[in-house]
C-alpha cells in the first residue's frame, strides 16, 4: 500500500495557522511523525490561501524536505502553485491531482507530460461527480489514455475513482469498490488511490466505517490511499487486509507490524 500522509493540509486549523505564521517547527513535526509512521509521500496543501498559494506551497515543500527524504504529494489544481513547488522539490514527487475537468486538464498536462512524476488521476469531469462504475470508467479511460499519450508511464498513474459519502446514497460504497476492481482489471500495471475518509462523512463512529471500507477496497485491488498514518487502527487494518488479500508473502509485513506494536489491542 502506498500511504500518502494527509495531515499537512491548510484546511486543518492548526496547519493553516502554522503556515501563515511561518512556523517551520510545527510543520516539520507533523512531517516527521508521518514519515516515521510509514508514509510513502507527504501531502502538502496550501489551497485556502488565495493569492498566496504558490508562495506557501513552495515553503511547505522546502520545510518538509529539510527534515525527511520522503517525497511530497503536491496537492493543488493551480499550475502556478505546482510549478513553484516543483522548483524546489528534491526527488520525484506526486501530483495530486489531474482530472478530466477541461481547465484543470489543459493546465496540468503540460507540467506532467514526459516526466517520471507520480500523478493522481481523479475521476471528475465538467459533467460533475460520477456516481456509477460506468461513469467512473468513462472518465478513467480518457484520463489514463490521455496521460499515456503524453508519455506518462502506466506505473506512475494512480486512478482515484472518487469516494462519495455513504450517508448520501447507500450505493456509493459498492460503486466505488467495484470501480477499483474494474480499473485494475482494465489497465494492466495501473495504481489506484483515494481520499478514503469521505465515505463516512456525516456518520457517527466514522473510524469504523473508514476501516471496514479500506479492507473491502484492498480486497478489490486498492493499493494507494490518502490517510492519516498516525491512526494505528487504520494502519493496522491496512496491513491485515493486505495479508488477507495475498499481498504480503509469508505475512512478513503483518508480523513486522505486530512486533512493532502497530497491532496492539
Amino acid at each position: 500500500m502506498i500511504i500518502i500522509g494527509e495531515l499537512i493540509n491548510a484546511s486543518r486549523k492548526a496547519i493553516g495557522a502554522a503556515i501563515e505564521a511561518g512556523d517551520a517547527e510545527a510543520i516539520q513535526k507533523v512531517a516527521t511523525d508521518q514519515a516515521e509512521a510509514g508514509a510513502n509521500f507527504i501531502d502538502v496543501n496550501a489551497g485556502i490561501f488565495v493569492g498566496k498559494e504558490p508562495e506557501y506551497l513552495k515553503w511547505l515543500v522546502q520545510t518538509v524536505q529539510a527534515v525527511t527524504d520522503v517525497p511530497c504529494a503536491i496537492d493543488s489544481p493551480d499550475p502556478k502553485a505546482i510549478e513553484a513547488a516543483l522548483e524546489v522539490h528534491q526527488g520525484t514527487p506526486m501530483i495530486n491531482s489531474i482530472s478530466l475537468e477541461k481547465e484543470r486538464y489543459e493546465n496540468l498536462m503540460p507540467i506532467i507530460a514526459g516526466t517520471d512524476m507520480k500523478v493522481i488521476a481523479l475521476c471528475m469531469s465538467d459533467e460533475g461527480m460520477p456516481e456509477t462504475v460506468e461513469d467512473r470508467m468513462k472518465i478513467a479511460d480518457k484520463l489514463v489514455n490521455g496521460l499515456l499519450q503524453n508519455n506518462v508511464k502506466m506505473e506512475n498513474i494512480f486512478v482515484d475513482p472518487l469516494v462519495q459519502p455513504l450517508s448520501v446514497n447507500n450505493t456509493f460504497g459498492m460503486e466505488f469498490i467495484n470501480s477499483i476492481e474494474q480499473i485494475v482489471e482494465t489497465f494492466n500495471g495501473i495504481h489506484t488511490a483515494c481520499g478514503l475518509s469521505n465515505i463516512s462523512y456525516g456518520l457517527p463512529g466514522r473510524k469504523y466505517v473508514n476501516r471496514a471500507f479500506m479492507i473491502q477496497a484492498i480486497a478489490k485491488g486498492l493499493d494507494g490511499a490518502i490517510v492519516n498514518p498516525l491512526d494505528k487502527g487504520m494502519m493496522g487494518a491496512i496491513v491485515t487486509a493486505e495479508a488477507l488479500a495475498g499481498k504480503d508473502n509469508f505475512c512478513m509485513n503483518y508480523l513486522k507490524a505486530f512486533r512493532g506494536g502497530l497491532l496492539d489491542g
